[in-house]
């Protein structure tokens, strides 16, 4: 074990390891639960999405770690999933089926654009600013989505001012105003105090203070009625899922999917700007979360960004990594989810002290489990695992002091990159800010020519992109 992941080389331990695994699943197992949920809605079956869900988890992230030797977990993505389902099938009035074929084609493209080299030069044509930019807003982003967690906001919405969906989603305009909850239920109370807890932890430097953190917070809910025994008691229907898990399998490529996908030929611009908006929001999102996370913790070094600018093949682990993600996304289509891409929650097993492909493995093999012992995973509630949410996200604020804040050239990109990645609720919006201001702000200087042709490139295709989703 020690010579495959290489634990003394990235100075970690095996019970570091696998600490920070369990955490990275805490932080991230609500995808478990709200994957079908979401896919359910286009009338794809529940139990069937829940397996595929977790399958394609479990692929992902240990390919990621057996392969790629990093600390990251996959998942479907959350945003990638409600775009699945609210435009491309409630707005677009494609097929859960042709959407699955969509997904898949998504992954292909993402295998070609890593093998081929892209992704390398996207990464390597980002300004270091901005680089840091993503790391300090993905840190905001994580914050921000712990605080969500932890139900300390709620946000007030004018009559006339929003829409409510067929599925009962509500889509408020900029009139909606956050502000802080009451704290008079038990709810707000408990994550009030994991967060108390975690921070104690934090600061006394206690071993293993995210898990502890989680792990107190989930039994102090118990007498305050948070956390919901009985539902130890529930049957996850695990038969009757595998028996549903026959409709969703392969039908990305049946005569309801692929085979029907291009018949419309009036359709097919669509098609193919659907394709297009999948694979850029999901290469961004990635790319974002690996120079978010990985070079401030020294994940991927300096050797390993001089192996991936310099060397070919997959030498470098970044390489790894990119082509582990790539691939995750067309294997859960074939089992019946959207997207699969690394998530941003990693970074809580990160912050737990997770280095290598060890955390990955272990996090795998939770995913595996959860399959039998979905009831035992549900009973954490989302205010456990809130508060390493928000500790993990102040932990990454500390890429920011690479900005030069006092140069406007630098202070300008770095802020849009920061802010629309946490406002938006995007990590690749924020990236699209960033690197549309970035090239504003060197033309306006006269420096266009230092914009580097494969940041030309990609800005152009995000200002595509939101033309195609305006016109949506």
């Amino acid at each position: 074990m020690e010579k495959f992941f290489k634990l003394k080389q990235n100075g970690t331990t095996v019970s570091t390891e696998v600490v920070a695994g369990v955490t990275t699943f805490f932080a991230m197992a609500y995808i478990i639960f709200v994957n079908p949920q979401m896919l359910s809605q286009t009338n794809m079956p529940s139990g069937a999405v829940f397996l595929a869900t977790i399958i394609a988890s479990v692929v992902g992230t240990l390919v990621m770690g057996l392969f790629a030797n990093v600390p990251y977990a996959q998942a479907p993505g959350m945003g990638l999933n409600a775009f699945f389902t609210y435009t491309v099938v409630f707005g677009l009035k494609f097929s859960w089926q042709q959407a699955l074929a969509m997904v898949f084609l998504c992954g292909i493209i993402n295998i070609i654009i890593t093998v081929t080299k892209i992704r390398k030069l996207i990464i390597k044509a980002i300004p270091g600013s901005v680089q840091s930019a993503i790391g300090g807003g993905i840190g905001i982003f994580i914050a921000y989505i712990g605080i969500k967690d932890a139900g300390l906001l709620k946000f007030t919405a004018d009559p006339g001012t929003y829409t409510q969906l067929d599925g009962g989603t509500v889509i408020a305009n900029s009139r909606i105003v956050p502000e802080l909850i009451k704290f008079n239920n038990p709810a707000v109370i408990l994550a009030l105090i994991g967060i108390f807890i975690m921070f104690v932890l934090l600061i006394l430097k206690v071993r293993g203070a995210i898990l502890i953190g989680i792990a107190a917070t989930t039994i102090v809910g118990i007498p305050m009625g948070i956390v919901d025994l009985s539902a130890l008691s529930a049957t996850p229907g695990l038969g009757e899922s595998f028996s549903q898990l026959g409709t969703t399998f392969g039908a990305a490529f049946g005569k309801e999917g692929l085979l029907s996908l291009f018949n419309d030929t009036s359709r097919i611009p669509l098609v193919l700007m659907t394709i297009f908006a999948f694979s850029l929001s999901d290469t961004f999102d990635t790319l974002g979360t690996f120079i978010g996370t990985g070079k401030r913790t020294g994940i991927f070094d300096e050797a390993d960004e001089k192996a991936l600018q310099e060397g070919s093949g997959f030498k470098s682990k970044m390489d790894k990594a990119l082509f582990a993600d790539s691939i995750a996304t067309s294997i859960g289509a074939v089992f019946g989810t959207s997207n699969t891409t690394t998530y941003v929650e990693s970074a809580a097993g990160i912050g737990a002290g997770g280095r290598t492909g060890l955390t990955s493995v272990v996090t795998a093999l939770l995913f595996l489990v959860s399959m039998f012992l979905a009831p035992f995973v549900g009973i954490v509630p989302a205010q456990a695992t809130a508060p390493a949410l928000i500790a993990v996200g102040i932990m990454m604020l500390s890429s920011f002091k690479e900005v030069n804040w006092s140069e406007l050239d630098e202070a300008v990109p770095a802020f849009f990159a920061a802010i629309f990645m946490a406002l938006c609720y995007s990590i690749s919006y924020g990236i699209a800010g960033g690197f549309i201001f970035y090239c504003l702000v060197k033309v306006c200087r006269g420096k266009a020519k230092e914009v580097h042709p494969v940041l030309w490139v990609s800005t152009g295709l995000f200002i595509l992109n939101f033309i195609i989703l305006a016109r949506i």
